[in-house]
């Protein structure tokens, strides 16, 4: 019988993923180290529950021994993304997270032929800006003959989780990287750009997520940029640690999230799209949970995946009130 471990199930998002996959009617077992909120989730979703530490890869093991596929929610992901990799490759189980953190992919890219080997599949950033992103990028891609760049935003709004917070900190880098000519390569620092999310213009920071890895990845295109634009209290200062487990319903609510994309084609025709969805902390659990049921159902092939590149790029759209408008092309080299 296939089965779905949720790692670090009593997080703020990984507990929402947990609720969706069980209305999913997904089977389902929790895992994490809190063993009294874990136990109490449990109880409330008619739950298993495993208590284990991904310091130990003996109890990683026997945990994941009659599971099918976990979803890794429990961040930092440069702690935990490793060891269940490494766990998930050893014992044949399907590899899914929801991280905004590069290291998660690169990771996945050095561990794919051991992947493959073993048959398993790899799937960071299953549900959030990863899944958003890809699919935007490739619905713009496929409106122009030979795309050769990609230039992608996403809007921030509202505040950040705790846990969100604290790996952000912890994952800050010295260089701003984009792909170009199919490599990761640093670019200048400060770099900005425009992009209109619907309501005209605005300027947008050069910034590095895990896209330049999988739009490439999914694409195929040689050159990618990445870039944010932050509106509201998004990025937290002080003391990360005192912070609330993340927005409420009503402020998620209140703030949805846009992207948008430039395409340029080698003959210099730029496609522009904007995708308008849920707030991201409404769409990652969402649509993780979403990318597990496929998975359980199948939809697999093994070594690093892309959500865009494994469920297709309409992926997106299936989740929630999600939709992506295009723009009229821009002018030629703008």
């Amino acid at each position: 019988m296939q089965k779905l471990m949720i790692y670090g199930a009593s997080g703020y998002t990984g507990r929402m993923a947990a609720e969706r996959a069980h209305a999913a009617g997904l089977p389902l077992v929790l895992g994490g180290r809190s063993q009294a909120s874990l136990i109490q989730l449990g109880e409330s979703l008619g739950t298993d529950c495993r208590v284990f530490d991904l310091s130990d890869p003996d109890a990683i093991d026997e945990a994941l021994a009659d599971v099918s596929a976990v979803l890794n929610c429990a961040g930092p992901y440069m702690d935990t993304a490793k060891p269940l990799m490494g766990a998930a490759i050893r014992s044949g189980v399907h590899y899914l997270d929801i991280a905004a953190e590069l290291d998660s992919y690169r990771l996945a890219e050095e561990l794919e032929e051991d992947a493959k080997a073993a048959g398993v599949m790899l799937l960071p950033g299953s549900g959030g800006s990863v899944a958003m992103l890809g699919c935007l990028a490739g619905h713009a891609a496929a409106r122009v003959w030979n795309p050769r760049k990609v230039a992608v935003a996403l809007h921030v709004t509202g505040s950040m989780s705790r846990g969100s917070a604290i790996s952000a900190s912890r994952n800050l880098v010295a260089e701003t990287l984009m792909l170009h000519e199919g490599e990761v390569t640093a670019r200048p620092a400060g770099q900005t750009a425009l992009f209109d999310f619907g309501n005209g213009e605005v300027t947008c920071f050069a910034v590095t997520l895990p896209d330049i890895i999988t739009i490439g990845r999914s694409t195929g295109i040689p050159d990618v940029e990445t870039y944010v634009h932050v509106s509201g209290s998004a990025f937290p200062e002080g003391d990360l640690t005192a912070l609330p487990d993340g927005p409420d319903a009503a402020e998620r609510e209140a703030n949805r999230y846009q992207a948008a994309v430039a395409v340029t084609a080698a003959d210099g025709t730029i496609a522009r799209s904007v995708l308008d969805t849920v707030n991201g902390y409404s769409f990652t659990p969402m649509a993780a949970a979403e990318a597990a049921r496929r998975v359980l159902a199948g939809e697999v092939r093994a070594g690093f995946q892309t959500p865009a590149g494994l469920f297709g790029d309409g992926f997106a759209e299936t989740i929630a009130d999600t939709r992506i408008i295009d723009l009229p092309p821009a002018p030629r080299g703008e």
